[in-house]
């Protein structure tokens, strides 16, 4: 696959227009589709592209890469065709909202993740700024957490769910909200909740 073409695939699978793209990118409309039509193939912005296409150059050019932050790795093609799921905030525990998955809006995961995995919407400030309101995280409930892990988890004793970092300090977990303002750093957690999956991959889908 030729790097115009990953960029068009990259940009429709996170569901961006040339002229969003371009916008993000700080280039015109027309270069842009130079680019992903092969007349240009050694473009000279090559690393805001891959900025506003949440990806690495190498990506790009080369169709392998390491994600930064994660111990999973970019494919050539997206393979996981995900559900997005409204049923938890950042900000506070919050009710956990039904969807049907055959109704849910849909999302290419560009990392390997299992046939269970998700996307949920951000909500609130509590993981500013490394995850701003409105970003979309991919949640798989089989990838292993560690202690740093940035996690979905559920109250065991009511419909509540809420997204975190985790904490591990010897036998005492917390869930952590990673925005130094946020009146509510630390929640203990003893065996009160559980983990319902790790964020594999997060980005705006603007």
């Amino acid at each position: 696959m030729s790097l115009g073409k990953r960029i068009k695939e990259r940009r429709e699978a996170l569901g961006l227009t040339q002229k969003k793209l371009a916008e993000i990118i700080g280039l015109a409309q027309q270069s842009l589709q130079g680019i992903e039509s092969g007349r240009v193939d050694n473009p000279r912005r090559l690393d805001n592209i891959a900025k506003g296409l949440d990806c690495t150059p190498e990506w790009l050019r080369f169709g392998i890469s390491e994600s930064e932050n994660s111990n999973v790795s970019f494919l050539p093609h997206f393979r996981n065709n995900l559900p997005l799921i409204s049923w938890v905030q950042a900000g506070m525990w919050s009710e956990i909202i039904e969807i049907d998955q055959i109704e849910a809006d849909r999302f290419l995961c560009p990392v390997n993740c299992s046939e269970r995995s998700f996307v949920l919407r951000v909500e609130g400030a509590s993981m500013e700024t490394k995850f701003m309101s409105g970003d979309h995280i991919f949640v798989d409930p089989e990838a292993q957490v560690e202690n740093g892990s940035y996690v979905v988890a559920r109250l065991d004793d009511s419909n509540q769910a809420t997204f975190k970092q985790l904490i591990i300090e010897g036998d005492k977990k917390f869930l952590k909200a990673i925005n130094p303002n946020w009146p509510e750093q630390f929640i203990a957690i003893n065996g009160n909740c559980t983990i319902v999956g790790r964020v594999i991959y997060a980005g705006s889908m603007l």
